[in-house]
């Protein structure tokens, strides 16, 4: 008998650079394949899962207005770029049997729906993959921020926070062998040991609102799933 997952609702936040892999820029279709077998696995269990996705990896808006350019323009265009990895993710996604739809925070209704959170909880409640595109459509935030609004106006269970390290340090794992993964944290004992678990809006909005964040590797085969089933696996960061 199969054990019964840990949490029924999920907000997964992928970055835009975990599309890319090993390549320098752009969208890696074998591992978009392989995140996309992750989430299939867990909303095979009954999960519902909404994405936020980052844009890191087509046009990162911070970066470019250190370079001079207008910093809203630049955040306006990372938007974009989001809205191209969530199609991406949705195509995947429906090659592989599941059911999406894609809400971005910028109306382009050509590509995807305006986001509405009555219908993105209907589509959630039906067993469907939501993908949040545009961030919060506002520039100045980022896409961390974006998960954290969107899985609290939801109604998660957790934010999962997908990244190349499985779980939160006390130092850098890649550069001292010695380092540890805590298993959980507070809020206030992340802030206090200045460890960097996302930027400074979502991680205040999170601890506000008692929303907790679970820090994984979604590079670590069935990490995800392992995640979702409750087991050791990544970082929790709660108050």
């Amino acid at each position: 008998m199969s054990k019964a997952p840990a949490y029924k609702r999920i907000l997964l936040k992928l970055s835009g650079e975990a599309l890319m892999g090993n390549d320098s820029y752009g969208i890696n279709r074998e591992v978009v394949e392989k995140i996309v077998s992750e989430i299939k696995e867990v909303v095979a269990q009954g999960v519902q899962v909404g994405v936020v996705i980052g844009g890191g990896n087509i046009f990162r808006g911070m970066a470019a207005s250190a370079t001079g350019m207008d910093r809203a323009t630049a955040d306006y265009m990372g938007m974009l770029a989001t809205v191209m990895n969530a199609l991406a993710l949705k195509d995947a996604m429906e090659r592989m049997g599941l059911t999406a739809r894609v809400q971005s925070a910028l109306t382009m209704q050509q590509v995807a729906e305006p986001y509405v959170r009555d219908r993105a909880l209907r589509y959630l409640e039906e067993g469907k993959v939501v993908i949040f595109a545009a961030g919060t459509g506002n520039p100045f935030f980022t896409t961390d921020t974006a998960a954290a609004l969107r899985g609290i106006e939801m109604g998660a269970d957790v934010m999962l926070k997908a990244t190349k390290v499985d779980g939160v340090y006390t130092d850098d794992p890649k550069k001292n062998p010695e380092a540890i993964r805590y298993q959980t944290l507070t809020f206030d004992e992340a802030i206090g040991r200045s460890l960097k678990v996302m930027d400074a809006t979502a991680f205040a909005l999170c601890r506000d609102q008692n929303f907790s964040v679970k820090v994984f590797s979604i590079f670590k085969p069935g990490a995800l799933n392992r995640v979702v089933q409750g087991e050791d696996e990544g970082t929790l960061v709660h108050c």
